[in-house]
């Protein structure tokens, strides 16, 4: 199948997706600065979750210039990660709204989470369809970083419940760590254009 219908479907909604989340931004009542501190929380809760999306979006499509065929079980796999992505405004407005508490704080962490383990789905969904010898198989490798992001999700969301803060780190180091797009993929394609 071509792949432009998956890119075109999946740019759709993630754009859906940024405009959700910057409607929970609220226009604050006042117009001196002290009216927007009660805001900075859902602020900075729409900061992240924007460089999320942002994130997914990019890598996204990176994973899709690589391919050359799209499959059906890829199509699902694709739905599947979209899925997880689309509740970001629903965790994100709630950890905002409730000044990063620990279930809201937690629960961001497990759609993070759901979200990297979709994308790893459709990764791995991706790489079936063209074989581990493709330019996506050979540029994706062991993908060390993928899997530090797995555990450190999966750390940070009992580490919600003892301290809220730590759980907020953990979200903040591997947004940073997947901030520069994935260069795997672009050194791969330079290679089989080169």
């Amino acid at each position: 199948m071509s792949k432009s219908r998956l890119e075109a479907f999946s740019d759709g909604v993630l754009a859906i997706i940024i405009t959700i989340l910057v409607l929970e931004l609220k226009v604050p009542h006042g117009e001196d600065l002290a009216t927007l501190k009660p805001l900075l929380p859902v602020f900075l809760g729409y900061v992240l979750s924007f460089v999320y999306v942002g994130i997914y979006w990019n890598n996204h499509h990176h994973m899709l210039h690589a391919c050359k065929r799209i499959s059906g079980a890829a199509l699902w796999a694709n739905l599947h990660l979209l899925f997880w992505l689309s509740l970001m405004p629903f965790v994100t407005g709630w950890m905002g709204e409730n000044h990063f508490a620990q279930l809201p704080t937690a629960l961001y962490g497990i759609v993070l989470l759901m979200a990297a383990i979709g994308y790893w789905i459709l990764q791995r969904t991706l790489i079936a369809a063209e074989g581990p010898d493709s330019v996506l198989g050979r540029a994706i490798g062991g993908d060390r970083k993928g899997n530090l992001s797995l555990l450190i999700y999966a750390a940070a969301i009992p580490l919600a419940f003892l301290d809220a803060r730590l759980a907020q780190a953990c979200y903040v180091i591997v947004a940073l760590m997947w901030l520069v797009p994935d260069r795997r993929i672009e050194k791969a394609l330079a290679a089989r254009e080169g």
